[in-house]
């Protein structure tokens, strides 16, 4: 119910984080019924997140329906606001009493998002979602092409495992690898570069990483500039798309793999997310991502 005529309760928090002020903000309408699409883009806009999640009543006998908006579109799916909205209706009585793990499911646009919810110590709440499609794999670019869209030379990007890429596990990406931490530090994205690319048809969100092998498997940065998304400190769906891509190419027909993914750093909001996938008979059947969230602030939306 609104907070009062005219008003919406809102909150905001942290994704993928346990310390405020860290991993991806993201703005949470809990009961968003009445407002109308232009009214929740305006609203997406004021907060100017990433993105902003809009909760309503189940049409499909699930849990929730869920609508998410970056400051210049709807997308189908993604991955932080999936995970911090669970966060948010389970830290504030949506779901009732958390009294252990719970499952829900959110009904989107790009299909159905399981959630697993995982109380812990204290206010501590752990959410992980599952995919809601299968990988498929798009256009394949040129190390070169990638290379000037990121403003790198082309030695800089890795194709030993895969050419840059378009994944999805719900949203495209362009995935591409780096020769390491200090050329993933020197990435920016050449505006110009990816308007050319997505004329071409390949989607111009750039998602980059390294295999670091110190405390997280792997460190990650995406720019999302087309999207109103500059730089993004952690996106679940990108990294889900990323896990399956890579248990794809591995060698092993059937297994689980796992990976911890730094991203956020070069920001200042250091992000941890813990990306899974699971492969059976040479087909990825399953991409995860999970983490914590924290609580920032909470208000009401004035409308009218």
């Amino acid at each position: 119910m609104p907070a009062r005529p005219g008003g919406y309760r809102y909150f905001i928090c942290d994704v993928f984080t346990s310390t405020r002020f860290g991993g991806n903000q993201l703005a949470v309408v809990p009961e968003a019924s009445g407002l109308s699409d232009r009214r929740m883009q305006q609203i997406a806009r004021e907060f100017n997140f990433a993105e902003t999640a809009f909760v309503f009543p189940p049409e499909a006998g699930h849990t929730r329906r869920v609508r998410i908006f970056t400051p210049t579109t709807e997308v189908p799916f993604a991955g932080h606001p999936n995970v911090g909205t669970a966060f948010v209706l389970a830290a504030t009585g949506g779901f009732g009493p958390l009294d252990g793990p719970m499952r829900v499911v959110f009904e989107e646009k790009a299909g159905l998002v399981p959630i697993a919810i995982q109380p812990g110590d204290g206010t501590a709440i752990r959410c992980e979602l599952s995919a809601p499609e299968r990988l498929t794999l798009g256009r394949s670019i040129s190390a070169e092409s990638l290379a000037r869209a990121i403003s790198l030379p082309a030695e800089d990007v890795v194709t030993a495992t895969h050419q840059p890429v378009v994944a999805s596990v719900g949203l495209g990406f362009l995935v591409a690898e780096l020769r390491n931490r200090a050329a993933l530090e020197r990435a920016r994205p050449a505006t110009g570069q990816l308007e050319a690319l997505a004329a071409q048809g390949v989607a111009p969100d750039v998602h980059l990483y390294v295999r670091s092998g110190d405390e997280f498997d792997i460190r990650a940065r995406m720019f999302a500039p087309l999207d109103g998304v500059p730089e993004d400190p952690a996106t679940g769906s990108a990294n889900a798309a990323l896990g399956a891509l890579l248990a794809h190419h591995d060698a092993a027909p059937t297994g689980s793999f796992r990976w911890r993914v730094a991203q956020g750093v070069e920001m200042g909001r250091p992000s941890a997310l813990e990306v899974s996938a699971e492969k059976r008979d040479g087909l990825v059947v399953e991409a995860r991502v999970g983490g914590s969230s924290v609580l920032v602030s909470e208000g009401v939306l004035y409308v009218e």
